[in-house]
């Protein structure tokens, strides 16, 4: 795995999963795409949330993204990957961009198997950082 980011993005995400209802993992992916490339940024988004679907033991197509476009606690750029049948929990992320190129955190439920989604995550040609929960 590179260790492509820098160590506040780091520090940031690991604070993100820090102990609440659910134990979570997470993923940093270093993209170079700009801020030009939004769409090629959320289908690398898309790409990793079915790995990560698929590694939780969901069918990446019983699941959707949900943008909360409609909800004020969203923030632009944050994302869910929830289940269609009841809306459960599978990912959520946000996407920054950094120093010119975007970096999309991501994380998801430690019982997921981390090491594979990384592994897969690196095999769509992403540099990516494995992030682990306490």
């Amino acid at each position: 795995m590179s260790n492509a980011i820098d160590d506040d993005l780091y520090r940031r995400t690991k604070a993100l999963l820090e102990p609440g209802e659910i134990q979570l993992n997470g993923a940093i992916i270093h993209t170079e795409y700009d801020g030009s490339e939004d769409v090629q940024m959320m289908q690398a988004t898309i790409d990793a949330g079915d790995i990560i679907a698929e590694h939780s033991g969901h069918d990446p197509k019983d699941c959707y993204v949900y943008s909360g476009n409609d909800d004020t606690d969203f923030s632009s750029n944050q994302h869910q990957g929830l289940t269609l049948e009841d809306e459960a929990f599978v990912w959520e992320c946000q996407q920054l961009l950094r120093n010119g190129s975007f970096d999309i955190v991501i994380y998801y439920e430690a019982s997921a198997d981390h090491e594979a989604i990384l592994a897969d995550i690196e095999e769509l040609g992403f540099d990516v950082t494995g992030v682990e929960g306490d």
